[in-house]
This record gives C-alpha cells, structure tokens and sequence, in this order.
C-alpha cells in the first residue's frame, strides 16, 4: 500500500473510490485506472457497453483486482457513472473520485483533489482544467458557451468549468442531488443540482491535454445529438433555476434569523 493510501485510510470517515467510466477506451483505460490504483486503495471501472477491444482491456483490469461494472448496452456517460456510484455506495464509499478512461487528466493531481475532499468533506471537488495548444477551437468555443450559461443557472460564477470530468463528488450528496441526465450533459447538470442543494464548490487547476488518435485518444461525442441533449439541459435548468435559486435564499434567510 502507497503513502497516499496509508494517509487516507487513517480517517475512517473519508473512504474514497475512483470511478473510471469507459467505452470503447482500450488503448488508454488500463494506464488510466493503474495510475488511479496508486491513489485509491479500489477503483471501479464501469465498461459503458465497449465493443470487443474496450470490453477486453476492462476484463484484463478485472484479473487484476479492480471492481469491474459491465453494461450490456451502451447508455452514454452519465448513465455509466450513476452505475458507478451505486457500485460505490455498496463498497461503502464517502467520495467518489471521477476520472474519464481517455487519458486526457493529469493524474498526479489526484492526490490534491483528494486532499481537498478530506479537509472538505462537504465539498465538491472540480478541476479546473488548464488546456494546451492541443484544445481544438470549436471545443474551447462550446465550452465557453456552457460555462456563461451555467453562471446564469447558479446565480453567479460559482462554477468555473461544468465540463471537465476530473472530479471528487461527495458521494450521498451527489446522489441526492438527483442528476437526470444520462449522457453528456450529466457534467453539466450534476454540479448545477448540487449547488442548488447548497454544496460548496471547490477547484484545483488541472493540466488537460487532447489525446491524439496515434495514442488511442477518441472523441465519442455524438455532435447532433450531444449537442442536443446538453442544449435541452440548458434549457431546463435556466427555466428551473429561478425557483431553486429563490428557495435557497429564503433558507438562507430562515438559518441567519435562527
């Protein structure tokens, strides 16, 4: 058992897990989880329904002792990290440490992010993510977009990247918060929900690097219809959000008046 682990494991109260939701990842999933391993004593890798290159690459992991979650059907990301959180609460897990299966996350920032969930067990963790030259344009675009739309939906710039899946989620918290979304959007809406529900922000500054193909970087973003989805969530949460901000300002206003 590393350091790190050791560290942890002297708060009995903090338990994280990782999850690593994956499809179709199988150049890159192995590295990805081993990395996380060196961290957290399990990690869970949730196979979102790979094709037989991706649902091999999980099944050797599984011979190696990580908590393998296998989809018969692909149902998008959020889908496969709700999978993942249920697989966690069963193991007994506090936290929740997300980390995509495509390579692109620093992971030595992990013990960082962990640090911050320990002191702030309250806290969701999210990376904030630091791009290179290898950010295509139109992606650092569509990013920009969600983010301002975000700040209308928490009432502010409470959340500086929705987007970025290298995250630390208080487990029950995230549960409760009840994120809807079982696709791409589930990034975005996940963190709203929570600080709807009053759960402190927290960011780390993370390196992000695009993975090329010759690397085994894939991008599964469906253009039409993700963009579709993360539009229509947009929508929903910003004729949402009136009500959920006023109803967390008058609760604020009953806790100062006690």
């Amino acid at each position: 058992m590393n350091g790190a682990r050791d560290e942890h494991s002297g708060d009995p109260a903090f338990h994280p897990v990782g999850v690593v939701p994956s499809y179709d990842n199988p150049a890159t999933v192995g590295n990805v989880a081993r990395e996380l391993r060196k961290h957290v004593e399990t990690v869970i890798v949730v196979d979102d329904g790979s094709a037989d290159p991706g649902r091999l690459a999980i099944e050797a992991l599984g011979a190696e002792g990580f908590v393998v979650v296998r989809r018969a059907r692909n149902g998008g990301k959020g889908a496969a990290v709700k999978d993942g959180f249920a697989r966690a609460r069963e193991l007994g897990a506090s936290h929740v440490l997300q980390v995509d299966a495509d390579g692109q996350h620093d992971l030595a920032d992990v013990p960082a992010l962990l640090e911050a969930a320990r002191l702030m067990p309250e806290a969701l963790i999210l990376g904030r993510p630091l791009f290179d030259e290898s950010q295509p344009r139109l992606r650092a675009l569509s990013r920009q977009l969600s983010v301002g739309l975000v700040h209308l939906q928490t009432g502010g710039r409470v959340i500086a990247d929705p987007m970025c899946g290298f995250r630390v989620y208080p487990l029950e918290a995230a549960l409760r918060a009840g994120a809807r979304g079982d696709h791409m959007e589930f990034d975005l809406e996940l963190p709203v929900r929570m600080v709807w529900d009053g759960v402190r922000i927290v960011h780390h500054p993370t390196r992000v690097r695009y993975v090329p193909a010759e690397e085994g970087g894939v991008s599964h973003y469906a253009v039409v219809a993700d963009t579709l989805r993360i539009a229509g969530g947009h929508v929903r949460r910003l004729l949402e959000a009136p009500f959920r901000l006023t109803r967390a300002r008058l609760a604020r206003r009953r806790l100062v008046r006690r």
